[in-house]
């Protein structure tokens, strides 16, 4: 683990390397600012500092680090002197007095290191559960809900900048067939195929999701008419040219409709939800008509 150690005393300094140095990589600053660097470039979230002897006092570093805004937690242990009457600063997490014993410090150090593990390990659950949220497992793409709420953010940006927008529905024409003849493995195999081509034949700042089963939703902020189409027949070809191997079956030939709702005025009253059935409802059209095409409303 890396460590900071602003200490201005010599003895005390060594105190600390000795008693840390063997376990832990040490790192002494000279200042509360160099201090600052070190964490903001994630190189370090422990800090071991002299509240009597060091800036970290007139610098206000541990109101600082607090309000800050990193995404790691700053864990920060001071060293202070018996007969300081003012005393230690809210923020800090941990306090040690002068003068320092080698059995204290390991000690505290100890503690130090389970609750930034601690730390970690609920960062990490954290992070999972929100990916849950937001993510669909299968495909990458975001989820239903996710979808809406970014995507109503596209719209609003896009009625600001009267720029037109366009919402794409996909559906695989024989997904069903497909899952009933050869199950579920197959299925999901397919759906993160066809994830893989959305993906790669359209824009890296489009937002798609998963709307439900075999079906997908683009939203397209600057996007209207011919260009919406070209980026469906780009998916539909590239679904289409596609070939994906089962165990101990045939190749399987995938085909997709897509549906297109074009906006060229976006008016304070349009509502996404409105836009993406409109969309879903061209797609139902282009799978009425044959499947393996694009249908296009547009007003």
């Amino acid at each position: 683990m890396n460590i900071l150690v602003l200490e201005n005393d010599a003895k005390e300094l060594t105190i600390i390397q000795q008693s840390l140095g063997g376990k832990h990589n040490l790192i002494p600053v000279l200042n509360s600012e160099q201090a600052w660097e070190y964490i903001q470039s994630g190189e370090a979230r422990f800090l071991i500092g002299s509240w009597d002897a060091s800036d970290l006092k007139a610098s206000q570093f541990i109101a600082r680090v607090r309000n800050s805004t990193l995404s790691q937690a700053v864990y920060i242990l001071l060293i202070t002197s018996k007969s300081e009457d003012e005393l230690p600063p809210s923020g800090m997490d941990d306090v040690i007095q002068r003068p320092l014993k080698m059995a204290d410090l390991k000690t505290h150090v100890t503690i130090a290191e389970r609750i930034i593990s601690l730390t970690n390990s609920l960062t990490v659950a954290k992070d999972q559960l929100e990916n849950q949220a937001i993510f669909d497992n299968l495909t990458g793409f975001i989820n239903r809900a996710a979808f809406l709420r970014q995507s109503a953010g596209e719209l609003e940006r896009s009625r600001r900048a009267s720029l037109p927008l366009s919402l794409i529905a996909l559906d695989i024409d024989n997904f069903k067939p497909i899952n009933d003849e050869y199950g579920t493995e197959a299925g999901d195999e397919v759906l993160k195929v066809v994830a893989q081509v959305i993906r790669e034949k359209s824009r890296p700042y489009d937002c798609i999701g998963r709307w439900a089963g075999d079906e997908f939703v683009l939203a397209l902020p600057g996007v209207i008419g011919a260009d919406a189409e070209k980026i469906s027949e780009r998916v539909i070809a590239g679904v289409r040219g596609t070939r994906i191997e089962v165990k101990n079956e045939a190749t399987l030939n995938v085909k997709i409709s897509a549906g297109i709702a074009g906006l060229s005025r976006i008016t304070p009253s349009t509502e996404i939800e409105s836009i993406i059935e409109q969309a879903r409802q061209a797609m139902s059209r282009a799978k009425e008509a044959g499947g393996n095409q694009v249908f296009l409303i547009y007003s």
